[in-house]
């Protein structure tokens, strides 16, 4: 029996031996076992009866076939599994203007930008995921401060009185020329209904060239930060080179042609996608982005001056949004309702990605105004009047609601005893369940009585269907590598150029029917809701694709009644395992990723119970060892790559996304031992043996992050606690990257 409304999987053969496969395999046996068989012609009776043997085989073969893994795959169709579709690899997309403009410009939603294509590549297409408006910045205040707080309370209001910033008098930046002083400036907008958040802003500083002293001006002791609404981001000037004024020295400005008095120079910053107002309690607010001095690198000079300027002004050059590997498909016509049950009809593109909230299926009676219906995972809730229908995301197919026809006997004993609770007691139902009873409707079918039972609402006969968006793509093959999506596939005034400055990540490619029979036996015990503490991380895992890791707390020294704490490790928006991954900047539950989880889990888990979502503490290994080196390795190029492979297996090792020996992610309170550095070091092509190791541990108070001296024999992160590693690039003083010595 073949039911058209059930999720339709991929089905192979247990023995794709066909006829003249049997028969030539036969005939290749016969000098084996019977040499003295020579006529191997069609005519030969012989050669008859292996023919119909075959024949019968092939039959036999046909029925084996269909069991027992089409059997399986039979079942899981009607537990309704469905494979999932491919995900969409994502990264962020910055447009540059032609110039600053007057007027806001819109990048449109769903805006397509794409890779060059070769002779032998198709072009990789990238959609962006919202509307960016590229606005208009003003500064609304100018202040200093002697430390970067976290939340700044202790500020000197540097902002000119009469509101005129391109002619300041003289305004020093750090209120008494040593590290840990900064500025902050806060910014708004023309129109709110224009934010500026993602916004590319050239700040023009104008001052006297030469100025400051004492400082190397192609290395500045400097920090640019933007508040996210969680913490200061520091990744907003890209690259050096965006400091045109060098470090507020002005420095061969004037070789240049340039005017630094008259002219200025830029410091060109990437405002956060997420950068919203705030005020920190102070009477400030506004978009706060800060210059910070901090302390210098080793033999790195400083500034002997405080560097002044005389003019400040600030406009928009472009803008950063997330862009996502797929292409958005508009109010395709599906065709005309017959008006009978199970109507099923294919969309053009395919596989199709998670649908958002404008991506619906719309039917338009007669001489009648459009209507929304409603995606849902399967019929079994869905009455005669519900406008549901299901969407196979794999194949493209949208199902319209069955018919179901039972014996009027067996549908009448069943409602008896489902009534009946094997006491005897009667069951009371609620309202919803009587009605979808009331639906069951008797009819005559070849001479039985039959009751039918329509699941979803069939549309009418004549009614147009069509579907108003939907975005198909997805894949591995979107993870492209960064500065690789540069042409736009349509034209938007004032845009000069677009780039993605990181790679793509987060790609994947559809689900496998063995990775589906995989996750089924979870499914069945689960069933989507959270009982056993196995339930509750599988359902926050399930909440979205971001979550890599979740743990539930189930110590009972820390557990309390009614309450379930998690600890959920974020997927990461990049993977460098050159550096390793910092805590601060890679696994940070944001608040929407909490939001997100937290719906999610609403109803799904059991009614009373309270869900706590909180990181792991982090605890940093940095590592100091000696390694003996093969002695043919003992020239600084080999040198050199032994050192890369070392530092990037440290980092891949000490992680809790790749860690640990089984990389998957460094186990939850799970020591670090100096004996599983020299195992892994071991493993390194060009390493003889290994000296000294050393574990230096680093922890996290308040804000800041420490080094543990002196070295430990081991490194405990605790019951709730999780071993990484990184280098701290910004701040060289906390020394959290691994050394290598060698010697031969």
């Amino acid at each position: 029996m073949d039911f058209d409304f059930l999720p339709k999987l991929p089905k192979s053969n247990l023995d794709d031996r066909r006829f003249s496969d049997l028969v030539e395999e036969c005939i290749l046996r016969i000098p084996r076992y019977c040499p003295e068989w020579t006529n191997h012609n069609p005519s030969d009776p012989g050669i008859t009866l292996v023919e119909m043997f075959a024949w019968l085989t092939d039959q036999m073969l046909m029925r084996f076939n269909q069991v027992p893994r089409r059997n399986y795959v039979a079942f899981l169709e009607l537990l309704g599994i469905r494979l999932q579709p491919p995900a969409p690899a994502w990264c962020e997309l910055t447009f540059y203007l032609t110039r600053s403009q007057p007027e806001p410009i819109v990048i449109p939603y769903a805006t397509e930008v794409a890779t060059l294509r070769t002779e032998t590549q198709q072009a990789i297409i990238f959609s962006t995921d919202r509307e960016l408006t590229i606005g208009n910045p003003k500064i609304r205040h100018l202040l200093t401060g002697l430390i970067p707080e976290n939340r700044p309370q202790n500020l000197s209001d540097r902002t000119p009185i009469d509101g005129n910033w391109q002619n300041l008098q003289e305004t020093i930046l750090f209120e008494q020329s040593s590290p840990d002083n900064c500025f902050y400036l806060i910014l708004t907008e023309d129109d709110p209904a224009n934010p500026i958040e993602g916004n590319v802003i050239a700040l023009n500083f104008r001052g006297e060239a030469a100025r400051t002293t004492g400082i190397n001006p192609d290395n500045p002791p400097l920090r640019w930060e933007a508040w996210n609404g969680i913490n200061w981001q520091s990744t907003i000037l890209r690259v050096p080179e965006d400091d045109k004024t060098k470090g507020f020295s002005f420095d061969r400005l004037e070789q240049q042609g340039a005017k630094p008095v008259v002219d200025g120079a830029d410091v060109v910053l990437h405002l956060p996608q997420q950068c919203p107002i705030a005020d920190f309690g102070t009477e400030y607010q506004g978009r706060w982005i800060r210059c910070v001095y901090i302390h210098p690198q080793e033999l790195q000079p400083t500034y002997s001056t405080s560097p002044s300027i005389i003019g400040l002004t600030v406009r928009s050059i472009g803008g950063a949004v997330n862009a996502s590997e797929c292409i958005r498909n508009e109010n395709e016509l599906l065709g005309v309702s017959d008006g009978k049950p199970g109507q099923s009809f294919q969309l053009q593109g395919k596989p199709v990605l998670e649908r958002k909230e404008d991506e619906y299926i719309q039917v338009k009676p007669i001489n009648g105004e459009p209507e929304k219906w409603i995606e849902v995972p399967d019929f079994a809730d869905s009455g005669p009047n519900d406008p549901h229908y299901t969407i196979d995301s794999q194949t493209g197919i949208i199902q319209f609601g069955p018919l179901i026809r039972e014996p009027s006997q067996l549908q009448f004993t069943t409602q008896q005893r489902s009534q009946i609770q094997p006491t005897g007691t009667i069951v009371q139902r609620d309202a919803r369940e009587m009605r979808n009873l009331a639906m069951i409707q008797p009819s005559v079918l070849d001479g039985a009585i039959a009751l039918e039972r329509q699941y979803g609402k069939v549309p009418p006969p004549g009614a147009e269907i069509s579907i108003v968006a939907y975005r198909t793509g997805g894949g591995l093959r979107g993870n492209v590598q960064a500065e690789k999506l540069i042409i736009p596939k349509t034209g938007i005034p004032y845009v000069k150029s677009v780039i993605n400055y990181k790679p793509a990540s987060g790609g994947t490619d559809a689900e496998s029917l063995e990775q589906a029979v995989i996750r089924v036996p979870q499914l069945l015990r689960t069933r989507k809701s959270a009982v056993t503490p196995e339930d509750f991380e599988n359902v926050a895992k399930q909440a979205s694709r971001t979550v890599a890791r979740a743990h539930c707390i189930t110590d009972a020294a820390r557990t309390t009644p009614g309450l379930v704490q998690l600890l959920i490790v974020p997927e990461a928006e990049r993977l460098d395992l050159s550096k390793g991954m910092n805590p601060d900047r890679d696994f940070v539950l944001d608040s929407q990723l909490e939001t997100k989880i937290m719906e999610y889990m609403k109803s799904r888990k059991p009614l009373g119970v309270q869900v706590k979502l909180q990181e792991p503490e982090y605890v940093g290994v940095s590592v100091r060892t000696e390694v003996i080196i093969e002695p043919r390795s003992n020239n600084i190029r080999a040198q050199e790559q032994i050192r890369f492979q070392l530092l990037t297996a440290l980092y891949h090792f000490l992680n809790p996304l790749t860690g640990g020996t089984e990389e998957n992610g460094w186990p939850l309170g799970r020591p670090a031992y100096p004996s599983d550095i020299v195992a892994l070091c071991q493993k390194i092509p060009g390493v003889r043996y290994l000296g000294i190791v050393e574990l230096f541990e680093l922890r996290k108070y308040g804000s800041e992050w420490f080094r543990e001296e002196p070295p430990q024999a081991m490194i405990h992160p605790g019951s709730l606690g999780l071993i990484c590693s990184w280098a701290d690039e910004e701040n060289s003083q906390l020394r959290s990257g691994h050394t290598i010595e060698f010697y031969d």
